[in-house]
Formats: C-alpha cells, sequence, structure tokens
C-alpha cells in the first residue's frame, strides 16, 4: 500500500489508514454501491467520504501500475487544481493504493463529505421545480466559469455536480474527478461538454440562450451545437445499450 494525504490532514494519516485497512467491515454505506463503493466516517466531527474504486480489468492493471495515475490519485490533484481555480469540489484529502509487483489492484479516494440540496439530476426530473430556470441559468454560468479556466470535465453528467441553493445565491461543487482535460477549448469542444446533462429541449434552449450571452456567441449556433450533441449522445447512449442487451442477453430478467 501507498499513500499520499494533504498537508493539511496529516495529522489524522494514522486514522485515515486505519479506516481504508478496516474498509469492507466499517463506516456507513452512502448512494449507489453499484459501480464504486462508497462510505461515511467521521474525521474528529469532521464527516468525510471514501470511494473504493473496483479492481480495474487485467489490461488496466498493468497500464494502472507502470503507465498511468489511478483514478484515486487523478482525482485527488484535479480536486486540488480546481480549488486553486477557485471552482468549488469537495475538499480532498488523500488518496491510497493497493500495488503488486507487476499490477495495480484497488485504490480509494478521500475527501470532504459536502451537504447538498440537489443534483442536476433532480432538474431534470422535475422541470417545474422552484426557481429551476434560474437555477439552471446559474449552473450554465458555472460552466462558462470551468470553460474560461480551461476546465474541460469529461463526466459533466446529470450527478456529478452538487447544488447549494442558499437563498438564490447557489453554490456548486464537482465530484467524481478523475476524468478531466485542461486546456483552452474552441465553442464546439465547450458546448460538447453539455451533451450528456438532459434530454429536455427547453433546458437546452435556457442553457444556450445564457451560455450565448455569457461569450457573446449567436444564439441558434450555441443552440444547435448542444441540441446536436445532445442528440448525438442519446443515439450513442441507446446503441450501445441495444448492443449490450444482445450480447449479454442471458442478463435479462
Amino acid at each position: 500500500m501507498n499513500y499520499t494525504v494533504h498537508k493539511a490532514f496529516q495529522k489524522d494519516e494514522q486514522q485515515l489508514t486505519s479506516y481504508i485497512e478496516n474498509y469492507e467491515t466499517t463506516g456507513e454505506n452512502f448512494g449507489n454501491q453499484d459501480r464504486n463503493s462508497l462510505k461515511l466516517y467521521n474525521l474528529n466531527g469532521l464527516t468525510i467520504n471514501v470511494k473504493s474504486f473496483k479492481i480495474p480489468n487485467l489490461v488496466n492493471q498493468i497500464a494502472y501500475r507502470f503507465f498511468r495515475k489511478s483514478k484515486a490519485q487523478r482525482s485527488f490533484e484535479y480536486a486540488k487544481r480546481l480549488l486553486h481555480l477557485g471552482i468549488g469540489t469537495p475538499q480532498p484529502i488523500a488518496f491510497y493504493e493497493y500495488k503488486t509487483p507487476f499490477l495495480f489492484k484497488k485504490s480509494y479516494y478521500i475527501s470532504e463529505h459536502l451537504p447538498y440540496d440537489l443534483t442536476y439530476r433532480e432538474l431534470t426530473f422535475n422541470l417545474t421545480m422552484a426557481n429551476h430556470e434560474a437555477i439552471l441559468r446559474a449552473f450554465t454560468r458555472f460552466t462558462f466559469g470551468l470553460h474560461k479556466a480551461g476546465v474541460n470535465f469529461l463526466d459533466h453528467s446529470p450527478g456529478n455536480t452538487l447544488i447549494q441553493l442558499n437563498d438564490g445565491a447557489y453554490k456548486f461543487y464537482l465530484v467524481d474527478l478523475n476524468r478531466m482535460e485542461f486546456g483552452d477549448m474552441d465553442l464546439e469542444t465547450r458546448i460538447k461538454n453539455f451533451a450528456r446533462l438532459t434530454i429536455h429541449k427547453s433546458m437546452v434552449e435556457v442553457m444556450s440562450d445564457e451560455y450565448a450571452k455569457l461569450g457573446g456567441y449567436d444564439y441558434n449556433r450555441v443552440f444547435n451545437l448542444m441540441w446536436a450533441e445532445t442528440e448525438a449522445f442519446q443515439n450513442r447512449f441507446h446503441r450501445k445499450r441495444r448492443i449490450k442487451n444482445k450480447v449479454f442477453f442471458w442478463r435479462k430478467k
């Protein structure tokens, strides 16, 4: 096992390590446990979460062992970079990795557990929510700020932005950080970043309007790009699902 603890939490290193070593029998399960496991712990009065990444397939065990940074390490490093840029994300605390001489095994990412009122996903389920448009426009401004700072959040999907309402002073925090790119983006790349967020044309219209105003772009150009990327993503998503259902037909209930 090797690990890195944020300098602000090095006094808690022993306690954090014990959480990892006893992960299977301690902690409180939080959220969906299907893909990766997430548990909550109390660290001297601070609620933290520990995300346990699944052991990757054999090819990636080799890749992560010798050639690529693990998801846990990337999450930790990207979180620090986002905070340095003034972008909201839970405070990174540590990451842990288990390796053999030739293969990569388990990894864990530890961060502060933030209270929040909703995620972007709730906006897609409840179009009549109070202040729906105001929240959506604020989210678009947040995303524009990401792009202006050179952050391309490749997992910009409905569940990966936490929203605190704060009586209209909306705050946004990114989670699931292991897939990011940094650098200048052209308009097409920026707008493609919205593709996974919603299937609702009305929401795309609002986001397009706000983004066009912020960047001084033509609304029709932004909307046509955003809607085309949304439809293309949905087509790819459903095509993959159909193929998967055919290949793994025996898993059907």
